[in-house]
């Protein structure tokens, strides 16, 4: 069975993750940039329980404004989930090649 809840909390990760590669920001901005990117509103026991994830494993930072920044684990990690993301979609292209292919 898959765990949506787990892949749900890996993509707001990546997504707060990518956010934050260029610019600081604190909890209610990145709640406000999520929502324009995603025309969807996330509370803040949804946001911060992720934040407090990728703090304790060292992948972000803040500082005393409470504003968050990736840190060079962080840098490291945000590259290695850009590279699965490319991965895997490259895999949906191709089954969808095969695809098309055995329809013929």
């Amino acid at each position: 069975m898959v765990d949506h809840k787990h892949h749900k909390r890996g993509f707001l990760s990546f997504l707060i993750m990518w956010m934050l590669r260029n610019s600081k920001m604190n909890g209610s901005e990145i709640t406000d940039e999520m929502e324009k990117r995603k025309d969807r509103r996330f509370s803040p026991g949804t946001i911060y329980p992720v934040l407090k994830r990728l703090k304790d494993k060292g992948l972000i930072i803040d500082d005393e404004e409470k504003r968050y920044s990736l840190t060079k684990k962080g840098q490291k990690e945000l590259l290695t989930r850009i590279d699965n993301f490319f991965k895997t979609f490259y895999d949906l292209e191709e089954m969808e090649k095969y695809l098309n292919n055995q329809s013929k």
